[in-house]
């Protein structure tokens, strides 16, 4: 068995693992000035982005639900690996052949983590399937996907395979490639017969299912022969890899085009999703073998970096027959999730955008995309069309199917606009009539979402972290409000010192300052013994400094903050250590040299303030004639601190 992989090659993988680029795979990044990029946060429901990525110094942190650290840190958290896991995946990705303390060397250990095996098997299944697809008995999957319009080329773009008719011909293929039947089995690639393990697909065409890194986790297979009396579609079941209520297929081709275009298009299938594509429209994603639902709207929202500053455009289609117009009203439920605007397009005849493709070519499926329509008027069109409007009676009961879709229209102004275009729709022809009647409805609703819901609705979700703590407890960032995962709230703790007081802002500031610019301090910094910072936090990062040679000692800024994130005796001073270096200074000179000067003299002053008060206090015990000679030491003591403290109140008037 492998052992420990070697520090220097961690240290490589955590130097050529660009962290802007790896968390770019899972979510859109804008930037947020200072060098800084800011996107919606993967690890907790948000409406406003507050996850914030610092390249130059390999730190990723949110000021939401506080999770933060380094680009293999952030690895482990969104994939579910261990450390010697997301270290494997990164040097795979870049290029680095890893080193073990016993000599040995390679990709991903076939004796590591689970989810590193099972990916290595999807991968190489993928690579079974495809070859198997150009075979003879693949013929009748290269005839479908010919009477689709689609060639070998687009078949090959999008890793589509032909799963044969054998009972365990991917099983024997596995085996001989080293990978064992529980992992097989594990992975759904395979279910456990009578005689052992058999395939799960045969005689089907199969698509690949990537997560958003590219990496093979599941398969979509189409029945092909008519004596299969299995389902239409088949999918991977539930795994360690795969969890159908958050994988979007095509994500993973679709991401960059998603964020460029802040567009994205939600279809219904496979070839759907590949017509989309070849025709131009980029943006096609698609669920896997369940309804569109909040997992894959997250999913999206950070694709999109759905907020009001930037919104995008979410297109859901469906076929036309009376199955699609209730899958579009289902995800109408889901419309006020999303900050952006979302539409629906919906083709007449009942074509999805695959035999759109074939019928009438690539300009079709543009067109569908095009025409759609915003999905509250789809929606309150479908409610009007419900009723009889010759009638008053009739026009009337459409008015009241559809104002409650109005009134739950958030934004006031776009309220008043579709309560107009309400009026006109129905003929009542009495425009205040039916502003009033959306008006009640909507206090009401109003009404009773404040009664239901204290905090609902402000984009924030109590994920478990907590506020960051030190070893005692305390919120390291000034804050606890004294609950945790799946407990009631208790008295909140306060901790022993303000963090609102300028004094330990301050300090904050200067301790920043160590973590990004260390070099702008130097051995003025490293001279401050830790008992110069009032709040204890502040004072174990301080220590961790001294741990790791002082600033004095920093080498590249990237390195240095590893060093720190390494000397951090626990998770809540590590915390603090990426919060650290992911918070913008708030230096208010046009210098921060000027800005790191003052701050250190004001911290220096306040030490010096301290030495005095104890140097007065032993002289005030003194006598001096029963001590001659420590008396007038001590008294040139006190001369020489008031002596600095005055120079260094003169430097330090800039940083109050």
């Amino acid at each position: 068995m492998a052992g420990r992989i070697r520090n220097e090659d961690i240290a490589l993988v955590r130097e050529r693992s660009s962290i802007d680029a790896v968390i770019g795979e899972y979510l859109q990044l804008r930037s947020a000035g200072g060098g800084n990029l800011k996107g919606l946060c993967p690890f907790h429901d948000e409406k406003s982005p507050s996850f914030n990525v610092t390249p130059s110094r390999g730190l990723y942190f949110c000021f939401g639900c506080e999770a933060g650290g380094d680009v293999i840190k952030f690895v482990q958290e969104i994939e579910h690996l261990s450390f010697s896991e997301a270290v494997e995946r990164l040097a795979a990705q870049v290029g680095i052949q890893l080193r073990y303390e016993d000599g040995g060397s390679g990709g991903p250990r076939r004796d590591g983590g689970q989810r590193a095996r099972l990916l290595e098997a999807h991968k190489a299944a993928a690579e079974f399937y495809v070859e198997h697809l150009g075979s003879p008995e693949g013929m009748i999957g290269r005839t479908f996907l010919s009477e689709r319009g689609f060639e070998a080329a687009d078949a090959a773009h999008f890793g589509v395979g032909f799963a044969p008719r054998e009972w365990e011909g991917l099983v024997r293929h596995l085996r001989a490639r080293g990978f064992a039947d529980r992992d097989i089995i594990a992975g759904g690639l395979a279910k456990e017969g009578r005689r052992g393990p058999m395939d799960r697909f045969r005689g089907r065409l199969m698509w690949p299912i990537r997560d958003l890194s590219g990496d093979v986790i599941g398969f979509g297979a189409r029945r092909l022969y008519e004596d299969d009396e299995g389902p239409k579609y088949l999918n991977t079941p539930e795994s360690p890899l795969f969890h159908k209520s958050s994988v979007l297929y095509g994500a993973d081709l679709a991401k960059k085009e998603i964020a460029r275009r802040r567009q994205a298009v939600v279809v219904e299938g496979y070839t759907d999703v590949m017509a989309c594509h070849l025709s131009g429209v980029q943006t096609a994603i698609a669920t896997s073998g369940t309804a569109f639902g909040d997992d894959h709207i997250k999913i999206l929202r950070r694709l999109l970096m759905d907020q009001d500053e930037f919104r995008g455009e979410v297109i859901f289609t469906f076929d036309g027959d009376s199955a699609g117009q209730k899958a579009a009203l289902r995800a109408f439920e889901d419309e006020q999730k999303f900050v952006t605007q979302t539409f629906v397009a919906v083709q007449p005849d009942g074509l999805d955008p695959c035999d759109l493709r074939v019928r009438h070519g690539d300009a079709a499926v543009r067109d569908l995309v095009a025409s759609r329509l915003p999905l509250f008027e789809f929606k309150v069109r479908n409610a009007i069309e419900q009723h009889d409007l010759n009638t008053a009676e009739g026009r009337l009961g459409a008015l009241d199917a559809a104002a409650p879709v109005v009134a739950a229209i958030k934004d006031r102004a776009l309220r008043q606009m579709y309560a107009v275009s309400l009026d006109r729709w129905l003929g009542i022809m009495d425009e205040q009539f039916v502003l009033g009647r959306v008006r009640d409805l909507a206090a009401r609703q109003q009404g009773r979402g404040r009664a239901n819901g204290g905090r609902a609705g402000n984009g924030r979700a109590d994920n478990g972290r907590g506020g960051v703590r030190s070893g005692d407890g305390r919120a390291l960032n000034g804050r606890d409000d004294g609950t945790s995962a799946g407990a009631e709230a208790a008295a909140p703790r306060r901790p022993t010192y303000d963090p609102n007081d300028p004094e330990v802002q301050r300090e904050r500031e200067l301790l920043k300052l160590a973590v990004q610019r260390p070099a702008l301090l130097g051995p003025a910094f490293d001279e401050l013994p830790a008992g110069a910072f009032i709040a204890p936090p502040h004072a174990a990062v301080r220590a961790v400094i001294a741990e790791a040679g002082g600033v004095s000692a920093a080498g590249a800024v990237a390195e240095w903050v590893a060093l720190l994130l390494e000397q951090a005796p626990n998770d809540p001073v590590r915390d603090l250590v990426t919060m650290l270096g992911v918070e913008p200074v708030r230096s208010a000179q046009e210098s921060d040299d000027r800005y790191a000067v003052e701050l250190l003299a004001r911290i220096q002053e306040r030490q010096l303030t301290r030495m005095i008060a104890d140097t007065k206090s032993k002289l005030q015990r003194l006598n001096p004639d029963e001590a001659p000679e420590e008396y007038p030491r001590l008294f040139g003591d006190l001369v020489a601190l008031e002596q600095q403290r005055r120079v260094l109140r003169e430097r330090g008037l800039g940083a109050q």
